[in-house]
């Protein structure tokens, strides 16, 4: 594949290891600058791992120049409709997810099934904790996000998410922290009065995040329309 890199900060450097040690080649790196629409054009598909402010600029510019985009940059979702849209009526590829690591993506189709089984006992209370790297910008973060509307779906206990400070009884509770040196875990607890039951997956590395984008990127290179990461790792029920 032919790839332009749309951010081009740690998980952009990794991102083109992984792009090189897999054959493909990196043509355009674009930064907090801005795109050249002419260096875009030299790719294929266009990955990108921005900021929430320029994520729906960079993604839109790519889609309209009719090259398909993959995104990992959470925190600009407003937008999504946006682009799904664009996507399909250009008939150009589109994928996005809040975290592209396979052990996530397993974890999020884990977290799926014990949310439908707990939903029949509403003794447990459920809660999902965070921790992430200082740098992340968004908390909760958009794997948070995933893992409690997940839950929302599948429990009528709860009616939205809330951060734990302004969670109240009927909603359900994420704490979001931040600390030094933390790729990302993401707990999540089931807690009642006799016993407690938790799921937990921890990132030990950004090399996860950066394969499982590569690895979208090459399955969504020749197709059209909206895809996930669900149709990448085959984890559609």
């Amino acid at each position: 594949m032919k790839v332009a890199l749309i951010g081009y900060g740690k998980m952009g450097h990794i991102i083109e290891q992984k792009l090189i040690e897999r054959g493909h080649t990196v043509v355009a790196r674009f930064n907090s600058q801005g795109i050249d629409l002419s260096e875009l054009k030299k790719a294929e598909i266009a990955i990108e791992f921005s900021k929430p402010e320029s994520a729906f600029n960079n993604i839109k510019t790519s889609l309209e120049a009719g090259i398909a985009a993959v995104s990992g940059t959470t925190g600009w979702l407003k937008h999504y409709p946006e682009i799904t849209a664009l996507s399909q009526s250009r008939k150009v590829g589109f994928l996005y997810a809040s975290n592209f690591s396979l052990g996530v993506n397993l974890f999020f189709a884990l977290n799926k099934k014990l949310a439908g089984l707990m939903g029949s006992y509403p003794s447990y209370q459920a809660s999902l904790t965070e921790v992430h790297h200082l740098q992340k910008l968004d908390a909760p973060s958009g794997t948070g996000i995933t893992l409690a509307e997940q839950i929302l779906a599948e429990n009528s206990q709860y009616k939205k998410w809330e951060l734990k400070e302004n969670a109240q009884k009927d909603d359900l509770s994420i704490e979001a922290l931040r600390e030094e040196n933390v790729p990302g875990t993401h707990i999540i607890n089931y807690d009642s009065t006799i016993d407690s039951i938790s799921i937990k997956h921890t990132a030990h590395s950004r090399e996860g995040f950066a394969l499982g984008a590569v690895l979208a990127a090459e399955y969504l290179i020749d197709k059209t329309g909206v895809c996930t990461m669900q149709d990448v790792l085959n984890l559609n029920e």
